[in-house]
């Protein structure tokens, strides 16, 4: 059960969260504004997070103020990168994309995280080590994958009953996978600039993760760190919004399940999800929620070919596969890595204890003497 448990969950969720995404393309295709939408999934998110937080933290106690200057900071920037960019680039890419191409730019983000580190030299590259040319080999399968998804799209794997020559309005409004016409290419610089952001927010948090633990000046209880930059993004992206939107129509929500969905995005986005990873990193390590994100392709591509209102192509499932591929290799560089870091950390630990070894039969013989 230790082992069918959390795979069976982990599949679970990236199954939600590709639904989830069709469903937003349908609403955001019906007439649904993508800043309004990421406002109202963020304040239902924030609403239930906040107290969740306290909850989640009231058997510890800290003498530790929240409110201090460098840590009110990082929170300003957790809430922008993490929340008021990314998810402004990311819904505004999808209304003008797929979730297809959802799927090919969420396997770039170790991608551009490693060249993201790169560029700020954070990490010093081997180029005799199999770690470091798996991870560029990643990078660049990656890369080309995501630009075959861009380019070139293919015949249709099964052609929809549903003429996509008629005009939008013509099509009932059931589950779409794209919009007529799309802008994949729009799309995509979109979705890769959100997860830039998403890179940068993860830079951020790490950050914080380290000085926390380091330096017991900063606040311990992450958790509300966590709620109250999504409190904070809320509020950034509200902002946003009223500037984008300014037609008060486009706040009004015409149907009842666009009301459904957006209450349970936030809801899952929010609680559910962010605790069944924290759960399974928790019982299988860093390196297992990650794993199942090329998972995603699989679902997008049985539920692209199994609604009535649209179709998939073979050439965006094709280098969708190739990231995938991509990603996977990466990956693997970066467990290799991290075994051979913790390999080099027990080979000092042993060095330490060899060198105080005869010191201390010095002493007991001395003792005896």
């Amino acid at each position: 059960m230790r082992e069918v448990a959390p795979f069976t969950v982990m599949v679970i969720m990236e199954a939600c969260t590709i639904a989830l995404t069709i469903l937003a393309k349908t609403a955001l295709t019906g007439g649904v504004s993508p800043f309004v939408f990421v406002v109202y999934t963020n304040a239902i998110g924030s609403f239930l997070l906040l107290p969740f937080s306290f909850l989640y933290h009231r058997r510890e106690s800290t003498q530790q103020s929240l409110f201090t200057f460098p840590l009110l900071l990082r929170i300003f920037f957790l809430g922008l990168t993490g929340i008021a960019i990314s998810q402004n680039l990311a819904f505004l890419g999808l209304s003008y994309s797929s979730p297809i191409v959802v799927c090919a730019t969420g396997l770039l983000l170790p991608s551009i995280s490693f060249l993201l580190s790169i560029i700020l030299r954070t990490i010093k590259l081997d180029w005799r080590s199999s770690s470091s040319q798996a991870k560029i080999m990643g990078t660049l399968i990656s890369i080309t994958g995501f630009i075959f998804v861009e380019l070139y799209r293919g015949p249709f794997i099964r052609t929809s009953p549903v003429s996509l020559s008629r005009p939008l309005q013509a099509i009932p409004k059931l589950l779409l996978f794209y919009s007529t016409p799309d802008r994949w290419v729009l799309g995509g610089i979109l979705l890769t600039a959100a997860n830039m952001s998403v890179s940068i927010w993860n830079t951020i948090q790490v950050e914080q993760q380290i000085k926390i633990n380091g330096d017991r000046q900063h606040y311990p209880q992450v958790m509300k760190v966590a709620s109250f930059y999504s409190l904070v993004g809320t509020i950034q992206c509200l902002l946003f919004s009223l500037f984008m939107e300014r037609d008060l129509d486009a706040w009004k929500l015409k149907h009842k399940r666009d009301l459904l969905l957006i209450t349970v995005t936030g809801i899952f986005g929010s609680i559910i999800r962010s605790n069944v990873h924290l759960a399974c990193t928790r019982m299988k390590g860093p390196f297992y929620v990650p794993m199942f994100k090329p998972f995603g392709i699989l679902f997008a591509t049985i539920f692209g070919t199994s609604f009535f209102t649209n179709s998939l192509q073979y050439g965006s499932v094709i280098g969708t596969i190739i990231v995938g591929t991509g990603y996977y290799a990466l990956m693997w560089g970066q467990i290799r890595e991290a075994v051979l870091r913790k390999e080099l950390d027990v080979e000092k630990v042993d060095d330490i204890s060899d060198l105080k070894a005869p010191l201390l039969q010095e002493e007991e013989e001395d003792a005896q003497v």
